[in-house]
C-alpha cells in the first residue's frame, strides 16, 4: 500500500500546486501502477470513436467519449454514461490523447459529485509503451 500512498500524494500534491480543482494530476508510469495495485481503480479513456478505432483501446478501461469526431461535438451525455459504468466512490483515471480532454472530464466529474478523480498527465501519448492497446477490426 505503500506505493499507491505515495503515487496518490504525489498526485494530490501537484494538483495543489497548479490549482487543479480535481483530487489529482499523475504521470502515465504513475497511473499505470495505479491501475495494477489499487482494486476498484477505474482508467475512464474520454477519446473519441474514431480515435479509438484508428489508435486502438486500452484494456480493461471505460470508454466514454468527451467529444465525437467530426468536429469535437461534446458529449451531452457524458456525466450520465460516467455514472452508469462507474461507481462515485471509485477512485477514477481520466485519459486522451494529450490530456486536455481528460482534463475537463475530471472536472465535470468532480463537479457531478464524483469524489476521487485524477487527470494523466501528458495523455495516452505521454508514454504509449504502459496500456496494452488492442485494435477493433
Amino acid at each position: 500500500m505503500g506505493n499507491i500512498t505515495y503515487i496518490l500524494q504525489a498526485a494530490q500534491q501537484r494538483a495543489k500546486e497548479m490549482n487543479l480543482p480535481y483530487e489529482g494530476a499523475m504521470y502515465p508510469v504513475e497511473a499505470y501502477n495505479i491501475l495494477q495495485s489499487a482494486p476498484g481503480s477505474k482508467l475512464v479513456d474520454v477519446r473519441s470513436r474514431a480515435e479509438l478505432d484508428l489508435v486502438g483501446r486500452v484494456a480493461n478501461s471505460v470508454n466514454i467519449e468527451w467529444a465525437s469526431y467530426p468536429g469535437m461535438k461534446l458529449n451531452p451525455y457524458f456525466i450520465a454514461q460516467l455514472e452508469q459504468q462507474v461507481d462515485k466512490e471509485s477512485l477514477i483515471l481520466f485519459i486522451c490523447r494529450s490530456g486536455g480532454r481528460s482534463h475537463h472530464a475530471a472536472i465535470a466529474a468532480t463537479n457531478a459529485g464524483f469524489a476521487d478523480c485524477y487527470n494523466i498527465l501528458e495523455g495516452f501519448e505521454g508514454n504509449l509503451s504502459y496500456w496494452k492497446v488492442s485494435k477493433v477490426t
